[in-house]
């Protein structure tokens, strides 16, 4: 092992190295969130392909293949058609908002008001993302260097933390496109073939295994039907996925290189599930399918491919879990902190004119919100529960709100905070009843969500014309250049002069 010991040592001092560079480049507030909003569509497209296919989507597909045959292939599938939506129809308009969060583009919409609930539940959903990313180091670690389960999470969350702190979406940008290289050499072009090869070929397969695993539609319609509720569709309204397409440079950098990801994740999917079916073949009685990648990866493949294979791995889980604490961190420090300051002080100016150091003030929420994820990892057991109640919230809570936002003027402020807490009141009570894993709670937390958008939408006034004058403006790429909004105080009505214009700072490449 001493070879793949070299492998995996030299990708995370590289890492840090990475790091260390991106924190010369984090001069302002737009460089250390949105990498500057000028990344062109290489760099784009890696590092958007990095940040969706995490470990779950890796160690998980693989297992999934392993369970189900081809078909295990939906779950990521999902996720890369909820990545191609949203670049061919929504990412121009999100881009051209020049907002840090999706609370403030809420704010933006609905005149001021929506914006710290929103702030709440999205928070929550990316504090869980980034808890069960770094929970996955454990098993990484455990193949690599049989360590105990903590000083893994330790270890892994530890490095994550410190490359995010240090440089912010520069250094996550730089480690991403190093992550999504690795990753397609180790899984796509080394373990694919291995494992079909050692499985005896596509013949074999086909041989060796029921039928059932070479159907389409094996895993089940109403299984399908689910992913694409909670993985589809939160791809669309995610902090953490909406946090990488304003880092794009220009509209078209948004939709083309977003589709070329989508189309990436797609590839990745059939990859996993491909590679899971060669397990089966080969290791028909693994106790987990979960464990079947490792197994595959530690008995098939030779010295230094197994280490590059292994550093593939980790690569998927940092590149979704610093992409998930960064925007933990941002939705933290500028959805909720700052506008529970502005509130405290009755809506007045800060003391000292706002005049701080903002790259200071969100490297020290990734900091803080670092420990808090590791400290959750080592605590917590169940890792399928917890990213399930966060998806059913985000998605229950926030997709409806969101979508109407952008795609009906008659919504209403009231109608979405309504619906925000109504979805995310049904889909809490009845994974309470029907138990955390069941589909029923997204089904029906959806449609209670929308009625409730609706109806009290058309029963409240519409919108001030002035702020969905200042919304159509900002869509249409005029307006404040970087958002820079203040909270209005509790119950007021926020006016179109409330969004303040930001000054760029020297990375905004405009």
């Amino acid at each position: 092992m001493a070879v793949d010991y070299a492998v995996i040592l030299l990708y995370l001092t590289g890492m840090l190295a990475m790091g260390w560079w991106g924190m010369r480049r984090a001069r302002s507030k737009s460089d250390f969130l949105v990498a500057g909003r000028r990344l062109g569509p290489v760099l784009y497209s890696g590092t958007m392909a990095a940040i969706v296919l995490g470990g779950a989507s890796t160690i998980g597909g693989v297992g999934l293949g392993y369970k189900h045959g081809l078909s295990g292939a939906w779950m990521v599938l999902t996720i890369g058609f909820g990545l191609l939506a949203l670049s061919l129809f929504f990412s121009a308009r999100i881009s051209r908002l020049k907002v840090y969060t999706v609370s403030e583009m809420l704010d933006l919409r609905y005149g001021g008001r929506a914006g710290l609930i929103t702030g709440l539940v999205m928070w929550a959903y990316t504090l869980m993302l980034a808890v069960t990313s770094t929970i996955a180091y454990a098993t990484i670690f455990d193949v690599l260097l049989d360590v105990p389960r903590t000083l893994a999470i330790v270890l892994g969350g530890g490095i994550v933390v410190a490359y995010s702190t240090l440089g912010g979406m520069w250094s996550i940008t730089l480690t991403d496109m190093v992550q999504f290289v690795v990753k397609t050499i180790g899984v796509l072009l080394l373990l694919l073939p291995i494992a079909v090869v050692k499985a005896g070929g596509f013949g074999a397969l086909r041989d060796a295994l029921p039928t059932p695993y070479f159907e389409p539609l094996g895993i089940g319609g109403e299984t399908i039907f689910t992913y694409v509720l909670i993985y589809t569709f939160g791809m669309l309204i995610g902090q953490d996925v909406w946090q990488r397409v304003f880092t794009a440079r220009d509209d078209r950098t948004a939709r083309w290189g977003g589709t070329v990801a989508g189309t990436y994740c797609l590839v990745y999917a059939i990859a996993g599930a491909v590679i899971g079916t060669a397990a089966k073949v080969m290791y028909p009685d693994l106790a987990s399918a979960d464990d079947a990648f490792a197994t595959i990866v530690t008995h098939e493949l030779p010295i230094g491919v197994r280490g590059l294979v292994l550093a593939a791995a980790l690569a998927a889980v940092m590149s979704t879990s610093s992409g998930a604490l960064i925007a933990c961190a941002t939705v933290a420090n500028n959805d909720i902190w700052s506008r529970l300051r502005a509130a405290a002080r009755g809506g007045e100016p800060a003391p000292d004119g706002g005049a701080h150091d903002e790259v200071r003030g969100n490297r020290l929420f990734i900091l803080i919100m670092g420990a808090a994820v590791i400290v959750i990892a080592i605590a917590l057991n169940d890792v399928v529960q917890a990213l399930t109640v966060a998806y059913n919230l985000l998605v229950g809570g926030l997709l409806i709100p969101i979508l109407g936002g952008l795609l009906w003027k008659r919504g209403t402020v009231q109608g979405a905070l309504t619906s925000v807490a109504v979805g995310g009141l049904t889909v809490s009570a009845l994974m309470g009843h029907y138990g955390i894993l069941a589909d029923q709670p997204i089904y029906y937390g959806l449609l209670a969500s929308l009625a409730a958008y609706v109806v009290v939408s058309l029963l409240t006034p519409p919108t001030d014309p002035a702020v969905l004058a200042t919304w159509r403006e900002r869509l249409a790429g005029r307006g404040a250049p970087e958002s820079a909004y203040a909270p209005a105080a509790e119950g007021a009505q926020a006016a179109p002069g409330a969004y303040a214009e930001a000054h760029p700072g020297p990375g905004d490449g405009r």
